[in-house]
């Protein structure tokens, strides 16, 4: 196939993606009874300031292309909004200023209303208070955005955290905007990070809340939901948690942001529009709505899914300046030359779960810890190592959270039920291993599937034996839903993972420098 044959490919591929829409029709009404409202909308941007993705072959992402789309895209009677993960395993441009830079960048872009994601408490209820309210100790003023949430509620009280739902009036229309965050943060966050909530089902809290705006007359909802989506780009085939949850969600419900899964929706499921733009500036969502003024009900909807193709648009200069401003104040460290590799450290796993640099890390970590082996997630994992030189900001990027290496006990049966937790729900959950071995049995029911276990050494493990073991203070304390970790006893903590990590690759590769 000719280049000119892949680029005209390409950008057909594009042209789809820019254009895809998704239409909900009732009796159509006098034009000028009618008023537009637009809903552009974020999810899972990961504080990726200056980071930059490939989609189709295409940069994408970045800030200032974010912003860019969105003064581009933004119309008369329009509203920003996002549906969580708005910081969090970030890289160091936000991380190390405790992601304050992007609730700086997401004031400037004017975000209208917002709602958790399950990164929002990776530090804790605290420190998600803070980033949202402020520090008059420090000056920082907090997020200008207003924040929703109706299933995460204060354990003391029992009522929400956050207000459930707000009301925004766009040119006589009122507009109810509900939040909700999945039910599985109680997976993906430790215990202590979230002792002073609980996280309720998702369809109970925002049927609640629809409820509570019907009461108030409000004709038009829209929830923004960091609850799992996608489907393909026709809209067919649309699945996971949120389109299963759809049939049993109110039916004032309208439309739906998604989140959580980085991935592609634009659909309609039992008359409510799900939308979703992939992941990390990626793409803006954009819903388009004609509401009759006279009843107040919306006689179409339609949603786009705009990619932040760098080749079509300038960057906007105000971000650019942001952006400046606090890679000047980024220590020197960041841009330390650790190593040259001579080829890519890929964190893409294979059909068992395993990738060069997920082995690499928890390698790094068992013989930190003189374990006999050790464990490590690929959602602490978050970008691969590029061909070329490696600095400690690649590693923080690639190793954004603060979980620091530990070293537990375990017997061979305890080691035997947290592997089998892999498969605990639906999906396999894998975790990387390193010193140990095993097969699986796939026809087994959950529990039963772990077969012939063996240590480094090709030696059976032994039922009643205790080994030791080197994972992360995160898994070690039940996270990402590995909770029989949590019977091990601790023997001794040591620093953090990408630390650890460091200085395995500059005693390991000096040959590469």
């Amino acid at each position: 196939m000719s280049k000119r044959t892949l680029i005209f490919l390409f950008f057909c591929i594009s042209f789809l993606i820019l254009t895809t829409t998704v239409y909900s029709t009732t009796n159509l009404t006098a034009k000028d009874d009618v008023v537009r409202v637009q809903l552009l909308g974020m999810n899972d941007f990961h504080g990726q300031l200056n980071t930059y993705q490939e989609l189709f072959g295409q940069k994408v992402g970045g800030a200032e292309y974010v912003a860019a789309y969105i003064k581009k895209l933004k119309k008369e009677h329009s509203l920003l909004v996002h549906a969580g993960d708005m910081v969090g395993a970030s890289p160091p441009i936000s991380a190390f200023y405790l992601d304050e830079p992007t609730i700086e960048f997401l004031n400037q872009l004017n975000v209208d209303i917002g709602t958790l994601g399950n990164h929002e408490f990776d530090r804790g209820v605290n420190e998600m208070n803070r980033l949202l309210n402020g520090d008059p100790k420090t000056g920082y003023k907090g997020s200008t955005t207003t924040y929703i949430s109706a299933n995460v509620l204060n354990k003391q009280t029992n009522s929400p955290l956050l207000p459930p739902y707000t009301i925004k009036e766009l040119d006589g229309i009122n507009i109810g905007f509900i939040g909700a965050v999945t039910t599985e943060t109680n997976d993906y966050v430790v215990y202590k990070n979230r002792e002073q909530v609980n996280i309720i089902d998702e369809v109970t809290a925002i049927n609640k809340a629809t409820e509570k705006l019907v009461e108030k007359g409000v004709k038009t909802i829209v929830v923004l939901a960091h609850v799992s989506a996608k489907s393909q780009v026709s809209g067919s085939n649309p699945e996971l948690d949120l389109v299963e949850m759809a049939p049993f969600i109110h039916d004032e419900v309208d439309v739906m942001f998604a989140g959580h899964n980085h991935g592609y929706a634009n659909t309609v499921v039992d008359n409510k529009l799900i939308i979703q733009g992939y992941s990390a500036g990626k793409a803006i969502s954009e819903v388009l709505l004609d509401i009759d003024r006279k009843t107040g009900d919306i006689i179409k909807k339609e949603g786009n899914i705009h990619l932040t193709l760098h080749n079509f648009i300038e960057p906007d200069e105000e971000t650019i300046k942001l952006l400046n401003n606090y890679q000047a104040m980024l220590s020197h460290e960041t841009n330390e030359v650790i190593m040259t590799i001579p080829k890519p450290i890929s964190r893409k796993t294979n059909n068992k779960g395993n990738s060069p640099l997920g082995e690499m890390v928890a390698m790094s970590m068992m013989h930190e810890m003189n374990a006999d082996m050790a464990f490590t997630h690929h959602g602490g994992i978050r970008s691969s190592l590029q061909k070329g030189e490696i600095t400690f900001e690649d590693i923080y990027s690639s190793l954004p959270f603060d979980h620091k290496v530990v070293k537990i006990h375990l017997t061979g049966n305890q080691i035997k039920n947290v592997l089998e937790q892999q498969w605990k729900k639906e999906k396999e959950n894998l975790l990387q291993p390193i010193g140990i071995s095993y097969t699986v049995n796939h026809d087994e029911q959950f529990g039963n599937k772990i077969e012939y276990l063996t240590d480094k050494n090709g030696d059976k493990l032994i039922p009643n034996k205790i080994y030791s073991v080197a994972l992360s203070d995160y898994l070690a304390q039940g996270g990402d839903g590995f909770s029989s970790f949590r019977v091990g006893k601790t023997v001794v903590t040591e620093s953090y993972i990408r630390d650890i990590f460091v200085n395995y690759l500059k005693n390991r590769n000096l040959a590469y420098r």
